[in-house]
């Protein structure tokens, strides 16, 4: 029976072509669309109805990949990429994500491969102590901050100590558990509470003020009145850098208020928690050690490539009672040693710690923080030009590397329309009120202010 890759000799004729593609590709990243040209169904097409059955040469592949794959391709490594917000890698996440795609590792169990499991618990304590987060913290790496807040909210509800794991949430008189949002959170927050049947009519959504924060008032008179209403206050989720504006809720008075009523605290930080690098831009969580659970994604401002989403918390214990079952086959005698295995619900898991070590490392802390200075003074210059301007206005202030403006005289969605037609540039929008802005967030490490300036020519 013959091996599958009977040498490695292909394999490296095609790998240095890979790289060299790649490097083709970051050199020239500026010569494509930032967005895909294509339309529906023009990618599919181009494709066999049934895979090969006699194979093809990598080289071929390359060709197709190269014609069939990339015109569909819309650039979120392109510097001119403005819209959501940016998956951040680098090359030396790349690198690092090429490593761990050859050792094919999962990382279940500390002895599945112990430098896996140790090396997330090392780059996971670098990380947390370059946030200024309390030492106690405990990290595990995920795919998506979708996954981690659902994690969250899982242990916020088993640490009401109603022994929902065992026993569940139906068949049981048992009130309605009650989730604080505010209506500016991330969809994730809600999307969690569905999956894990709170129900949609017991996800609060709190009101902001006039400056986009959650409003503390609001959430105390809230908490209150469902207590009457015999529901249990279960978890309150905060966010510093909301998706829409990246605007800050007060995290220390909503910390007070959830520990005064003992409700779990989680705060959602996944695009701007990686700016808390920056000493000086720690003041926007003041407030983070009431934070029972922490969601920071490298992936999105820490250079690495996705996925790749942290959660922290302050009860591991917790995470792992309503997590960890460990069938007989999984069982073994390392009861000292970390099995992340315990603290999620994925048993299949990547070595996702080698790039973030390795861009760590690479790069280190002090060129990173350059980086994040420099975009978020591209996002301050930005505002400061369209301000000047007596046609256009800011729908919120500029916060962190995002800002969101509106044209006066001309159709928002229009001059959306038109910005990403051209190629030069991708944006996205958001809504306040009546009105619809145009939201420029930066966080591409190869972004220089020629990039950003680009977003004035259409505003003449």
């Amino acid at each position: 029976m013959p091996k599958l890759d009977p040498t490695t000799a292909e394999f490296r004729k095609a790998a240095h072509a890979i790289v060299d593609w790649i490097g083709d590709y970051f050199d020239h990243i500026d010569d494509y669309p930032v967005l895909s040209r294509v339309q529906p169904g023009d990618v599919e097409k181009q494709f066999a109805s049934a895979a090969s059955e006699t194979g093809k040469p990598y080289d071929a592949l390359l060709t197709e990949f190269a014609q069939k794959i990339i015109p569909g391709i819309t650039h979120w490594n392109h510097p001119s990429f403005f819209a959501y917000f940016s998956v951040t890698g680098s090359q030396a996440g790349l690198l690092g994500e090429m490593l761990s795609a050859a050792l094919n590792i999962n990382g279940m169990l500390w002895r599945t491969s112990p430098a896996v499991t140790e090396l997330e618990t090392v780059a996971l304590r670098w990380l947390r102590d370059a946030l200024g987060l309390p030492s106690h913290h405990f990290g595990i790496i995920n795919d998506t901050a979708s996954i981690n807040v659902f994690l969250a909210l899982a242990a916020a509800r088993e640490f009401l100590g109603l022994n929902i794991r065992g026993e569940g949430m139906t068949g049981r008189d048992m009130p309605p558990l009650k989730v604080y949002i505010s209506e500016l959170t991330h969809s994730s927050a809600e999307k969690g509470a569905l999956a894990l049947g709170f129900g949609q009519k017991n996800v609060v959504k709190i009101p902001v003020d006039d400056n986009l924060q959650m409003r503390p008032d609001a959430l105390e008179a809230a908490i209150a009145r469902d207590r009457a209403a015999g529901s249990i206050p279960c978890v309150i989720v905060a966010t510093v850098g909301t998706t829409s504006y990246a605007s800050v809720d007060p995290i220390r008075a909503i910390g007070e208020i959830a520990a005064r009523e003992k409700i779990w605290y989680h705060v959602d930080t996944a695009y701007a928690g990686s700016a808390m690098i920056c000493p000086e831009l720690r003041v926007h969580w003041d407030g983070i050690e009431y934070a029972d659970s922490i969601v920071v994604n490298p992936h999105k401002w820490l250079f690495t490539q996705v996925d790749c989403s942290v959660l922290y918390t302050r009860h591991p214990e917790t995470l792992r009672e309503t997590f960890s079952l460990v069938p007989e086959y999984l069982k073994t005698a390392d009861t000292a040693e970390i099995n992340y295995m315990d603290y999620g619900l994925a048993l299949g898991r990547r070595f996702r710690a080698l790039k973030l070590w390795m861009v760590m490392e690479h790069y280190g802390l002090e060129h990173m923080r350059a980086v994040i200075r420099e975009q978020i003074g591209y996002a301050q210059r930005l505002a400061a030009e369209l301000q000047k301007r007596p046609n256009v206005e800011l729908l919120a202030p500029q916060s962190f590397s995002v800002v969101v403006f509106r044209k006066k005289d001309e159709d928002t969605m229009a001059l959306l329309d038109r910005i990403n037609a051209s190629g030069e540039l991708f944006v996205s929008h958001t809504k306040r009120g009546e009105h619809y802005g145009i939201r420029v967030a930066l966080g591409n490490g190869a972004t220089e202010w020629r990039h950003v300036e680009k977003i004035l020519s259409f505003l003449e």
